[in-house]
C-alpha cells in the first residue's frame, strides 16, 4: 500500500527484454536503502525489485503490466515518480494507493497558470471508473486531487514543489499517463452496479 507522496524520481538506465517481459533498471536517490523482494511504486505502478547495484535497482514489467500502464512507453533517460510502501506507524498524507493501475489517460491540456499548473486528462470511461470533483486520483503514482470531473475525463491542479520534484514537468499534451482512481470510489461503483 502506498499514500501516493512521491519520494524521489528515478531515471531508467537499462532496459532489458526477456520473452515478453522487460526488465527496467533505475537509478534514483533511494536504491541504494531497498532491498531485494521490496515493493516500490514507479510511476504508480507496484512493481518487486529484483536486483540491486550501487545507485540502482531492477523491476520486471509483465506483458500484463506492459498492456494496461505507460511503463510500455519507457526509455533510457526516461523519468519515473518512485514511492516505497507505506510504513503502518506513520502519517498516511496522501490517501490510500494501492500501485494497481486501473488504466491509462491522455493528457489533453496542459496550461501555466500563475503560480500553478492545469493539466486534464482523458481517458476510456467504457471501464466504468469515475472520478468525482475534490476527490484523489493518482496520475503517474501521485496523489491528486480532481477538479471539473467529468464522465470521461478530469483536471488536477500542480503546485511548483510537485511540478519541480515528479515527472509531471515532462508530461505534454499527448502523452500517456498512469491512472490510479480512488480506491472507495471504486468499490462504490461496484456495489451501484450490482
Amino acid at each position: 500500500m502506498f499514500t501516493g507522496i512521491i519520494e524521489t524520481p528515478g531515471e531508467i538506465k537499462d532496459i532489458r527484454a526477456e520473452g515478453t517481459n522487460l526488465h527496467f533498471t533505475i537509478q534514483s536517490a533511494i536504491s541504494k536503502d531497498l532491498k531485494i523482494d521490496q515493493s516500490v511504486a514507479h510511476n504508480g505502478v507496484c512493481l518487486t525489485v529484483v536486483a540491486l547495484n550501487e545507485d540502482t535497482h531492477t523491476v520486471t514489467a509483465i506483458q500484463e503490466t506492459l498492456e494496461k500502464t505507460n511503463m510500455q512507453f519507457l526509455k533510457k533517460g526516461s523519468k519515473v515518480n518512485l514511492e516505497r510502501c507505506m510504513q503502518m506507524n506513520g502519517r498516511l498524507d496522501g490517501h490510500i494507493v494501492q500501485g494497481h493501475v486501473d488504466q491509462t489517460a491522455v493528457c489533453i491540456k496542459r496550461e501555466e497558470l500563475d503560480g500553478s499548473w492545469e493539466y486534464r486528462f482523458q481517458y476510456d470511461a467504457s471501464n466504468g471508473n469515475v472520478t468525482v470533483e475534490k476527490g484523489s486520483v493518482c496520475v503517474n503514482g501521485i496523489s491528486l486531487t480532481v477538479v471539473n470531473s467529468a464522465a470521461d475525463q478530469f483536471s488536477v491542479f500542480i503546485i511548483p514543489y510537485t511540478f519541480e520534484h515528479t515527472n509531471l514537468h515532462e508530461v505534454e499534451v499527448g502523452d500517456t499517463v498512469n491512472i490510479e482512481f480512488d480506491i472507495i470510489g471504486k468499490y462504490v461503483a461496484r456495489l451501484i452496479q450490482k
